[in-house]
C-alpha cells in the first residue's frame, strides 16, 4: 500500500517510520527556510496522520501562507491521487499523483508515499512526510505567521510531559489499532489489542478529573489523540477487529472526544465518509469486497458532553480559529456538524 499498511503474515505489523527527516524552519538551517506561500500541505482526510496537520493548520490560523491540496479518500499501491479536483491534477502543484513530487526529489523513491507530506510550490520536490515533526514545527517554527490569539500546542513548560503521554499514545493506541487490524496471526492480535483496551483504560482514569491530557489547555497530546478516537467507532471496533468496547460505551473517553470534536479545528476537519471509503476500499486483504458500512449514526457527536465543569478552556488566553476558510469545508453530508 501507498500508506505501508498491509497484513504481515507472519505475526506482528511493524510500521515504517523512516520519513524523511527534512524539516521547513524559520532560519532555513536544513535549506528550507518557513516562508509564506511557498510550500503546499499535501493530506487526505482519510489518514489520521494528516488529520493532525489539518487540524494543527487549522488552529494555528495558517491557512493563508500554507496552503493545503486534498488527495482523495482511496489510492492504489503506487500513491494517493487527487482524484477530487475537476481534472485529476492538484491546481497548485499541476500533479495527478502525490509520487511525482517525491520522485522530483528522490527519482525512484522506495518507500511509502505517505500523508501528511509538504511540497515545494517552486521545484515540485517533496520537502518532508515526517508526521510527528511537522505538527511540532507548524507550532514553534511558523510562529511569526500564527494568527492572533492562536493557542499554545506545544509550550516549553509542558513539553516533556507532552512528549511522555505522545510517545505512549503513539506505540499503544494511535499505532496499537493498526498492530490489531494488521496482525497476521491469533496471538499477535491479542497482544495488540490487549496493549491497546489496557491503554485505553489508562487515558480514561487521566482523563476523568482533567479536562485535557496535559495541562488545562488543548496540546498537541490532544490532537494526537483524537484523530484515533474519531476513527474508532467507524473503522477500528469493526475493520481492525478492536471491539471489546466501542468508544461510545467508554463514557470518559466518549465525552471527552465530543469535547473536542465541537470545538472549532476538530470537528469541522473530519470527514467521516472518507475515513470510512479509505480502509474499507483500500484494505482489501482485511476486507476483500470493499463494501463500506452504512453506520454507525454520528449524530450522538453532537450531544452535550459536560466536561466544562472539569475546568480548563479549550485555548487558554486565545481565542477559537474563525470560520473554515472557503474550499476546506467539509461536505456537509460527511459530518454531523450543523
Amino acid at each position: 500500500m501507498a500508506d505501508g499498511t498491509y497484513v504481515n503474515p507472519s505475526g506482528e505489523f511493524t510500521r515504517d517510520q523512516n520519513y524523511i527527516a527534512t524539516r521547513i524552519t524559520a532560519d532555513g538551517r536544513d535549506g528550507w527556510p518557513v516562508e509564506p506561500g511557498r510550500y503546499r500541505l499535501v493530506v487526505s482526510r482519510a489518514c489520521p496522520w494528516a488529520n493532525r496537520s489539518i487540524i494543527v493548520r487549522r488552529l494555528l490560523g495558517l491557512e493563508d501562507v500554507l496552503s493545503m491540496g486534498v488527495a482523495g479518500p482511496t489510492h492504489d499501491k503506487r500513491s494517493w491521487t487527487f482524484d477530487l479536483d475537476p481534472d485529476g491534477r492538484d491546481p497548485v502543484l499541476g500533479i495527478e499523483r502525490l509520487q511525482e513530487a517525491f520522485f522530483k526529489r528522490f527519482p525512484g523513491y522506495e518507500r511509502g508515499i505517505t500523508v501528511p507530506a509538504i511540497v515545494d510550490v517552486p521545484t515540485g520536490q517533496v520537502v518532508t512526510n515526517d508526521f510527528a515533526q511537522i505538527t511540532i514545527d507548524l507550532s514553534l517554527e511558523w510562529t511569526a505567521h500564527h494568527r492572533p490569539g492562536a493557542p499554545q500546542l506545544y509550550p516549553e513548560h509542558l513539553r516533556e510531559e507532552i512528549d511522555t503521554v505522545n510517545r505512549v499514545v503513539f506505540a499503544d493506541v494511535n499505532n496499537g489499532v493498526y498492530r490489531a487490524g494488521f496482525a497476521g496471526t491469533q496471538e499477535s492480535y491479542e497482544k495488540a489489542f490487549d496493549r491497546l483496551f489496557g491503554r485505553l483504560d489508562w487515558l480514561s482514569e487521566r482523563l476523568e478529573r482533567r479536562r485535557y491530557l496535559v495541562g488545562d489547555t488543548i496540546t498537541e497530546a490532544d490532537v494526537r489523540l483524537f484523530t484515533t478516537l474519531a476513527r474508532f467507532d467507524p473503522v477500528y471496533h469493526g475493520h481492525f477487529k478492536c471491539n471489546r468496547s466501542k468508544l461510545t460505551e467508554m463514557p470518559v473517553l466518549w465525552a471527552y472526544a465530543r469535547d473536542l470534536f465541537q470545538t472549532p479545528g476538530f470537528g469541522d476537519t473530519t470527514d467521516f465518509d472518507h475515513i470510512k471509503r479509505h480502509y474499507y476500499e483500500v484494505h482489501r486483504d482485511i476486507n476483500p469486497t470493499g463494501i463500506v458500512p452504512k453506520g454507525p449514526d454520528l449524530s450522538d457527536w453532537m450531544t452535550p458532553h459536560g466536561r466544562e465543569s472539569l475546568g480548563g478552556s479549550p485555548f487558554g488566553e486565545g481565542t477559537p480559529p474563525g470560520p473554515v476558510a472557503d474550499g476546506e469545508k467539509v461536505p456537509a453530508a460527511h459530518s454531523p456538524l450543523p
